[in-house]
């Protein structure tokens, strides 16, 4: 390939190589890999069991994997703890939301800010100045990144009684405000009406566009994968079957197999 034209690729975030998990004498995953890029929108699809969730859990350091390697900018994060990885610069949200039901939006958010307090132990004991600066500048700070995604007019209400559209708004701002390199999105679109799915798929460009972030997400809302997917990898058994773009996706016969079975692919 000619210099200038690999001078164009974006550098890797994100490279997975040869990752396996077992889990007894279960093979969850087996010999993944992966590379996402500056500025990647991607994709990580499959069935029901196919392994990505566990991928996901790899990466952000939740599970540690039976082998393999896993790189954000060149820095392994195998054998991080989750924090470490998050304060590397992966951010994350689940498929089950994990707000704090019982605190409001602002403090949800102002927790993504703590390990950035500027305050120690000590200041917090005995609440001098240097801790109510910090707290402040929490508040200031979230209060400003809420503006951004329009929920500071709800910065006061219980996470618990917000629609479900609006927490996983809430979910994806306070993963944001980590300041990640990476964005993970584990099924994002989970329980939204199409009415909030199209308003999921708006949110999911304007952050990426916004933050210059990478995002890697796992989706089985189809309308949204071949929505607003670059590049999409595709597991089965734990084992990657399939990469390309959404039409590349769409046409193979392995992806139309792992889906709906045999049958489908000798119908079409």
């Amino acid at each position: 390939m000619p210099a200038e034209a690999t001078a164009n690729i974006p550098a890797p975030v994100l490279e997975i190589e040869g990752l396996t998990k077992f889990f007894g004498g279960l093979r969850a995953v087996g010999d993944f890999s992966m590379t996402v890029r500056q500025g990647d929108l991607a994709g990580l699809i499959g069935p029901n069991g196919a392994g990505k969730t566990t991928v996901f859990n790899m990466i952000s350091g939740l599970y540690v994997p039976s082998s393999g390697d896993i790189r954000l900018q060149g820095i392994s994060t195998v054998g991080m703890e989750s924090f470490e990885v998050t304060r590397l610069g992966i951010g994350r949200t689940f498929q089950n939301i994990r707000l704090f039901p019982n605190l409001t939006v602002l403090d949800n958010v102002r927790i993504a800010y703590h390990p950035h307090a500027g305050y120690g132990f000590f200041d917090a004991i005995v609440r001098n100045r240097r801790f109510d600066a910090g707290e402040q500048d929490m508040t200031e700070r979230a209060q400003d990144f809420l503006a951004i995604f329009n929920l500071e007019r709800i910065q006061n209400e219980l996470a618990c009684n917000l629609p479900y559209g609006q927490q996983r708004r809430v979910e994806i701002a306070r993963a944001l405000a980590s300041d990640p390199r990476l964005l993970l999105l584990d099924e994002p679109a989970a329980g939204m009406n199409p009415s909030e799915i199209v308003n999921l798929m708006e949110l999911i460009h304007f952050i990426r566009d916004r933050f210059k972030l990478t995002i890697l997400l796992i989706e089985h809302q189809m309308r949204v994968v071949m929505g607003i997917c670059e590049h999409i990898t595709v597991m089965d058994f734990g084992e990657v079957i399939a990469r390309g773009n959404p039409k590349e996706i769409q046409a193979n016969p392995k992806v139309v197999e792992a889906y709906l079975g045999k049958g489908a692919v000798s119908a079409t």
